[in-house]
């Protein structure tokens, strides 16, 4: 699944928590279903919505969770199931949890194979919200994906349009059309962006799109000038960029140099790291990386180090420990294709 889509299952989840509303005392169990849903563990938040319906808690709230259960089970269906019945519950007075649920359904819709309706449901927000610029952009997305380039780009244009300061929305536009296929039309983005002017950007986001246009040297510079302006996150594409350029052992020392010096502990610096040391056989170092990184509390990217872990123990040649760690990893994640077919390879060796 593509990351743009990921990201929507990703953050909606604490949409729905904040939006999700004040849970009152009446509704205890849909909020250990949502906690529950927060750790992961979707079965146990399913049998804690089970328990509001005996309950008699919030009939919408609790079908709406166990939409999102069935999601993170991988069950699209029955998610789709959920939602439709949630959205059928409503007083007839459209709101925010209305919108959240159908974005929502949206992404359920396309997990499941069925593009079109996922479209449709961006078109009815579109209908209702004109100005919903998540919804133009998720539509492009999947415009993108299934070939209708046209569309997308006229949907990617409505997005910018409408903040045309919002360079993380840019960048995420290129990184679709570049994953796709059409990377050129990625970087034509890119290149209005900069030739319209920086007067509005800072140091690091002049970086970032020089990084994506791969003017190197140019990333290099702004990124540079950025490290005290951003601080990790100017970091991680500074090093990044001494990647590119081949010089791993100079972006493992900005890592290094910025972890020791601010004393933060940045997973996503520490991950880069990881994957640095890989491209270096430093097949210890990455492995310790990695972990350092999953030790840190809530670091939001539980998954990607996971995977990265179980890669490390399989470049040591310890096929038994990465064969353990991807069944486990499957428990959590079911549906990465990816890591079903390698856990194959796994049980072989």
């Amino acid at each position: 699944m593509k990351k743009s889509i990921r990201f929507l299952t990703a953050v909606l989840p604490v949409m729905l928590m904040l939006s999700g509303c004040g849970l009152q005392d009446k509704n205890e169990n849909i909020k250990a279903g949502m906690t529950a849903i927060e750790a992961l563990d979707y079965d146990g938040a399913l049998e804690s919505f089970a328990a509001a319906r005996e309950a008699g808690e919030d009939e919408r709230l609790l079908v709406r969770g166990e939409g999102i259960a069935y999601m993170g089970k991988t069950e699209y269906e029955a998610a789709i199931n959920s939602f439709v019945t949630a959205l059928s519950l409503s007083d007839g007075r459209v709101g925010s949890m209305d919108y959240d649920m159908n974005y929502y359904l949206a992404t359920a819709y396309y997990k499941q194979g069925m593009a079109e309706e996922a479209l449709g449901v961006y078109n009815a927000i579109i209908a209702m919200k004109p100005e919903e610029r998540d919804a133009y952009y998720l539509r492009g997305v999947i415009e993108t994906e299934t070939g209708k380039t046209d569309a997308a780009l006229a949907d990617f244009d409505r997005t910018i349009s409408l903040n045309e300061r919002d360079y993380d929305r840019l960048i995420d536009i290129y990184c679709v059309l570049n994953t796709n296929g059409y990377g050129e039309s990625g970087k034509t983005y890119l290149q209005n962006a900069m030739e319209s002017g920086t007067r509005y950007m800072t140091n690091f986001e002049k970086g970032r799109i020089s990084y994506y246009l791969e003017d190197y040297e140019n990333a290099r510079t702004y990124l540079d000038k950025a490290k005290e302006e951003e601080g990790s996150d100017a970091v991680l594409f500074l090093g990044k960029t001494h990647e590119v350029l081949g010089d791993y052992n100079y972006a493992v020392s900005v890592y290094n140099t910025f972890l020791t010096e601010s004393g933060e502990q940045s997973p996503e610096i520490l991950n880069q790291m990881g994957l640095c040391k890989l491209q270096m056989k430093d097949y210890e170092g990455a492995l310790t990386a990695f972990q350092q990184a999953m030790n840190i509390e809530d670091n939001g990217m539980m998954q990607t180090l996971k995977m990265n872990e179980i890669v490390a123990y399989e470049r040591l040649l310890q096929y038994k420990q990465a064969a353990t760690l991807m069944s486990s990893y499957l428990k959590s994640y079911p549906d990465d294709e990816t890591a079903k077919r390698e856990y194959e390879f796994l049980k072989t060796r």
